[in-house]
């Protein structure tokens, strides 16, 4: 088995569970056990420390196959020599934040985790006092991990003991957070939240907590919150705040209860998107949008960081509006998360950098995409509002509506895709800039946005991070203007033989 093929960007991912035609599992807990060995090995160099000098907390969340496999890697971390906590029904910024906390403060730590990907899927993500590993991090763990042989790895298991010390790190994670939502209310009050109702879905992933840990002790009324228990076979939807089925689930919970606001986060919490009280998705633009406006008056002129596919609106209701700075940069949840590192070390303020996705990393909470966090942000800024006998929605009552939008996937269809697709942008580029079509800066692929009588709106044109897939988002200002944005599409575009454009002509 090549180790290295489970390497997804920053993360290890792989098939953990058989049960899906044609997915055969490739994260066996004897890779796992390998990886955990080969993480103490990596940062034992990166620290300086010798390997049992390292305290590794590991958490999971709420997948079948999570326990084995957090098992398997904590018997890889103590086959290293590592001190280990087993930190068990955890969350992704939980683990990270174990690195902070007082209480805890390990060398590294790890989240068993493949976030909103299918119940046979499964993964790894590795946090050291820096943050998140980055790509070539995972690279050289891999290659240490493939290096490990079979025997060691039979006789780590014959000799591990499972009674490796055990923590409860929710508890503590929950308090720092009910803290949080204490001081930004500044309220001395037992029970702050009294009079809201929130309700949440879980979508059986691990945020449960979020409910009996912080908004009902808070006071919070949170009748009508779904899908709570931890259940890897995510029977109800998937726990996916991008999911249509799951956003419709936590709208009907909303209006059904008549709550003031719904909050749903993906599996291991990194996460989070909203509905508000009469309905309406706080997701994609409008989440970013809603964070944004809460963040403005403390840090005014501020640079937002956002991947490269939100929209015109946003840069609209951002600059003109908020009077921020909106730098539109590509897509990949650490490649936003380590621009805003870059920006803010240069003097440069950013206190937000955030995916259309739900990824969103604050400048003062150590740069970590926390959806618990995100959501403790809301929260505050719910209850502020009610005591001024306003509703949250007023945050971003001038954020222009989404008219018509679509997302046109083109495979190519060809071996050597990534140089195929650069040569389609160069091309789309030079049609665009001969047709005089508006260009602003773009990170990633080629960006079109039309601001004229006869149409309104934008276009871009990217490559896939992983795929030979060619993604093309367009999205119309007005009724008719999307049909007008996908015929110049299709106009800029003809010609390439080995891209399917068979998405653009439904």
């Amino acid at each position: 088995m090549d180790i290295m093929k489970l390497q997804n960007g920053s993360d290890v991912r792989g098939i953990a569970l058989e049960g899906v035609e044609g997915e055969h599992v490739n994260l066996t807990e004897d890779v796992s056990l390998k990886i955990g060995f080969a993480f103490v090995q990596w940062l034992s160099k990166k620290t300086g420390k010798v390997c049992d000098e390292l305290k590794i907390g590991a958490g999971r969340d709420s997948r079948l196959t999570g326990p084995s496999l957090v098992n398997a890697l904590i018997c890889g971390f103590v086959s290293a020599g590592a001190k280990v906590v087993n930190c068990n029904l955890a969350t992704t910024p939980a683990m990270f934040m174990s690195i902070v906390f007082n209480q805890t403060k390990y060398d590294g730590s790890a989240m068993v985790t493949a976030s909103h990907l299918p119940f046979n899927r499964n993964g790894i993500k590795f946090f050291d006092a820096d943050g998140g590993l980055e790509h070539d991090d995972i690279t050289e763990i891999l290659k240490i991990a493939s290096d490990v042989n079979d025997d060691f790895v039979q006789n780590a298991k014959k000799n591990f003991s499972t009674e490796v010390e055990s923590f409860n790190l929710l508890d503590i994670y929950a308090e720092h957070l009910k803290n949080k939502i204490k001081e930004g209310i500044s309220s001395e009050q037992e029970k702050p939240l009294s009079g809201l109702h929130i309700v949440v879905d879980s979508g059986n992933g691990a945020s449960g907590f979020f409910v009996d840990k912080i908004l009902k002790p808070l006071g919070a009324d949170t009748t009508g919150s779904q899908f709570l228990e931890p259940d890897g076979k995510f029977p109800n939807h998937i726990p996916n705040p991008e999911n249509k089925e799951a956003m419709e689930a936590i709208r009907s919970a909303v209006l059904k209860n008549k709550a003031d606001l719904g909050l749903i986060f993906d599996t291991d919490v990194d996460r989070m998107s909203a509905v508000l009280s009469d309905g309406s998705e706080i997701n994609r633009d409008s989440i970013i949008a809603m964070i944004s406006a809460i963040l403005a008056p403390e840090y005014p002129g501020s640079t937002i960081i956002t991947d490269s596919v939100t929209s015109d609106r946003l840069t609209y209701f951002l600059e003109d509006v908020l009077g921020l700075k909106h730098l539109c940069y590509m897509r990949g949840y650490k490649n936003v998360i380590n621009k805003q590192k870059e920006l803010n070390a240069k003097g440069i303020v950013s206190p937000l950098a955030m995916e259309t996705s739900g990824h969103g990393a604050l400048k003062d909470n150590y740069f970590l995409d926390d959806g618990a966090f995100l959501a403790v942000k809301l929260v505050i800024a719910l209850a502020k509002a009610a005591k001024e006998g306003k509703k949250l929605d007023s945050l971003i009552e001038k954020l222009p509506p989404l008219v018509e939008e679509g997302e046109y996937r083109f495979k190519i269809n060809c071996e050597d895709f990534k140089a195929y697709g650069n040569k389609v942008l160069e091309e789309f580029k030079k049609r665009a800039v001969a047709k005089g079509y508006q260009m602003p800066q773009s990170y990633e692929g080629i960006r079109l946005s039309f601001k004229t009588d006869e149409v309104q709106g934008w276009i871009l044109l990217r490559m896939s991070l992983h795929d030979p897939v060619m993604p093309m988002n367009i999205e119309g200002g007005r009724k008719g203007d999307l049909e007008k944005l996908v015929n110049i599409a299709r106009e800029l575009t003809d010609g390439f033989d080995k891209l399917d454009r068979s998405s653009l002509t439904r």
